[in-house]
């Protein structure tokens, strides 16, 4: 699970603009957001990059 919906929501950030800085489809930043597929490592690292936070910060951890 990844947190980027939360990120963008409290930045301020439409998808689409992510999905341009990505250079990836709204459908596919769109399937991240909703975490129907997950971002591979680089992709997520990338999407940290253009958020400015750290890439901690978009994982969820499954640990309890």
């Amino acid at each position: 699970m990844n947190r980027i919906k939360e990120v963008l929501e409290q930045r301020g950030i439409k998808q689409t603009w992510l999905a341009e800085k990505l250079g990836k489809s709204y459908n596919m930043v769109n399937g991240y957001v909703q975490n129907r597929q997950q971002p591979r490592l680089e992709v997520l690292s990338e999407i940290a990059n253009i958020l400015d936070v750290d890439i901690k910060e978009l994982i969820v951890s499954n640990k309890k």
